[in-house]
């Protein structure tokens, strides 16, 4: 696979595990790519141990992205990453053959794995999900990391789906975010050992690890990234009391991200730091409340983040 910039490593599904960012996508006051904002957000991430990063994802505004957008922010994260962590490549979209057009161009710019949200508006049954999946991993031999957030795009991978799915060689795991704990004990129960489970939410991963997770793809983590790597740690080392305790600390923070809906309040944060030039979301999303910024300038300052 040519690497370009990048210096090539050959991650396995082992090496996706622990803090994995969902990190944002400055945007410059005027509504473009913020390319050198997000730059150096991602060598922050580097700085600060953050394990992996999930580009272009909710977090990362991608409903409101083109495809050109996209690859740029691709070709950004896999340059500076440099092979020093996992890069994941958000590529779901409602559209099977997009589907199959955004993965194929996350292989050959040398993405080591894709997220795939479920097809969002469409409503698809248990079966065209999975055939929805299907066609993707057989497309494109590349590794696919499922998404199911039923609370964005109005339909759940039903636990016997995703364990249909997991026998798919390529389809190596999911990023559960439905926030159901039944959920996600079912999915451990029907699936084997090799399929990697990824918390969806800050707020659930400490019992999801408790169940036997790898790792989280994290909100959160854009703002206090070298904490949410010790959290995890703690998780993966089952230092079960010195995680808890990490959890309990970082709560606050957690509910704090979602005063509004996601990535507003993460994106806002950044700019209060001082590490993006502007908070700026694209439409529909809207600019935080005044409220809400109050609200959420306490809480940072609480964690002596401003």
């Amino acid at each position: 696979m040519p690497c370009g910039k990048r210096r090539c490593k050959n991650f396995s599904a082992e090496d996706i595990k622990g803090s994995i960012v969902a990190i944002v996508t400055p945007f410059t006051e005027e509504g473009s790519l913020d390319e050198e904002g997000f730059r150096e957000l991602v060598r922050w991430h580097l700085k600060e141990k953050t394990h992996g990063l999930v580009v272009v994802g909710t977090t990362g505004e991608s409903a409101t992205l083109s495809k050109e957008e996209k690859a740029r922010l691709f070709e950004i994260a896999l340059e500076e990453a440099k092979g020093k962590v996992p890069v994941i490549l958000g590529t779901g979209t409602n559209n099977t053959a997009a589907s199959i057009e955004l993965t194929r161009m996350a292989k050959e710019m040398g993405g080591d794995a894709v997220l795939m949200v479920t097809p969002y508006y469409n409503k698809p049954t248990q079966e065209g999900l999975f055939r929805h999946y299907e066609a993707v991993a057989k497309s494109v031999d590349i590794p696919i990391i499922l998404y199911n957030v039923p609370g964005r795009t109005g339909v759940s991978l039903a636990p016997e789906t995703v364990a249909r799915l997991s026998k798919i060689k390529n389809i190596i795991g999911i990023k559960e975010a439905t926030g159901c704990m039944k959920q996600a004990t079912e999915i451990f129960r029907l699936c084997s050992n090799r399929f990697r489970v990824l918390s969806g939410d800050d707020f659930t991963a400490y019992s999801l690890m408790a169940l036997g997770g790898h790792g989280v793809i994290s909100v959160a983590a854009n703002v206090v990234p070298r904490e949410m790597s010790r959290f995890m740690e703690a998780c993966l080392k089952g230092q079960w009391e010195k995680a808890r305790k990490q959890h309990l600390k970082l709560y606050p923070l957690f509910k704090a991200m979602f005063l509004e809906t996601n990535p507003v309040p993460a994106k806002t944060a950044l700019a209060l730091m001082g590490k993006i030039g502007s908070p700026a979301v694209r439409l529909p999303l809207a600019p935080m409340s005044e409220a809400n910024v109050e609200k959420l300038r306490n809480v940072l300052a609480d964690y002596k983040l401003l």
